[in-house]
Order: structure tokens, then sequence, then C-alpha cells
């Protein structure tokens, strides 16, 4: 796929965000009655409109100069889910323990973030800087591990065996620009919005 940039949608072009999780699930009717139901995506896809997030004409030109650094949909970039940024319960602050990562085994020493959705559980590839805490048997580490810019936990050493790994973190989603073209509308002198502004989650970045 195409790069991505590490760089943040300015978080007040996001209030007023209308979007969420994606499923594509294929239905077939039979004659009995019944549907045969399966599942065309291993997990969701989240998509997002922000253009009711824009209600002046600085924001429509802070948004269209964020769109021409991205290049349209050629680069993908962070956006913080205003529903979804944190590893914790909302209105709960993030803690060290709130998602279990793995087991240790002795040997395995790279384990990725995740956020399990009871019993779904999706990868977090772009956690925020400096709000990453790890455990280990619900012990805080404040040393001993790193973290990539892919959402993974390098442990200098090995867990032992049996050891639960658990972690908290906020973290943004790696999104596109669902079209090529970005449309705005003046209202007046000091009012505009942008017209359906589409985000598209991206499952896998590179590049940044």
């Amino acid at each position: 796929m195409s790069g991505f940039h590490d760089v943040l949608l300015p978080l007040n072009l996001a209030v007023g965000v209308v979007g969420g999780p994606e499923r594509r699930t294929e239905i077939v009717s039979l004659a009995s009655g019944r549907e045969v139901r399966n599942a065309v995506w291993a997990g969701s896809r989240r998509r997002w409109d922000i253009g009711g997030a824009i209600g002046s004409v600085s924001d429509v030109q802070a948004l269209m100069a964020f769109f021409e650094a991205r290049m349209g949909r050629l680069y993908g970039f962070r956006f913080r889910d205003p529903f979804d940024h944190s590893s914790a319960d909302v209105g709960t602050e993030i803690g060290p323990q709130d998602q279990v990562l793995g087991v240790g085994d002795d040997a395995r020493t790279v384990f990725q973030l995740v956020k399990d959705y009871g019993g779904t559980v999706r990868e977090i590839l772009k956690p925020v800087s400096g709000s990453v805490r790890v455990a280990l048997d619900g012990i805080e580490q404040l040393s001993g591990w790193s973290l990539n810019n892919f959402g993974q936990v390098s442990f200098d050493a090995p867990p032992a065996e049996d050891v639960i790994v658990t972690a908290g973190f906020a973290f943004d989603c790696p999104v596109r620009f669902e079209n090529d073209q970005l449309k705005g509308l003046i209202e007046s002198f000091s009012t505009g919005r942008a017209i359906k502004v589409e985000l598209f989650e991206l499952i896998s970045v590179s590049g940044g």
C-alpha cells in the first residue's frame, strides 16, 4: 500500500463526526426461507464522515490544507475517534492491566497492542506516544520494554512462562480519505462547511 504520514487530523475537525465500525456480511436466502450468512471481512473496518464537524471558513481551509498535504487518498494519517480511543472503559483512567496482550513462554519478546471487544480482538497500530503502560502479572513495568511505531511492545528479556502480559493506552486510528475530491461550501463571510468528507480505516500501515 502507499505510505503513511504520522500526523494527527486536528481534533477540532472531528467534533460532530458521524460513523463507527462497519462489517461486510454476505447473506444468501434459501428456498426454505432460511438464511446462510458468511463474514466477507475477517474483522470490522471503521468509516466516518467528518463533514458535519466543519462550521467555519477557517476550518474548511484547514481541512483543505490537510487534504492537500496527504495528496487526497494517497497517504494515510492518524484520526482520533471520539467514540473509541482508549483501552479503558468510558469514564475511567488508563491502567496497565486494561487489556491482555498475551502470555509469556520464556521465549517470546514482542507483543502486539490489542483491544478486546467482548471476544473480538482489534490490533492497535497507532498508540498515542507516552500513553502506554505495561504490566507483567499485574505489576507495572516502568522499564525493560520499548514500543515501536506499529503498536508492538518489545521486552528486553522474554516474560517468564505463564506470566500474563497486559497494557493500557490511548490510541489513534490509521485512516485515509475515502475520496480524491474535497468539496467546500461557503455560506457567509465567516461560515462554511465541507460536504461529506469520509475517512476509511486502514488495517495495515507502512511508511510511518
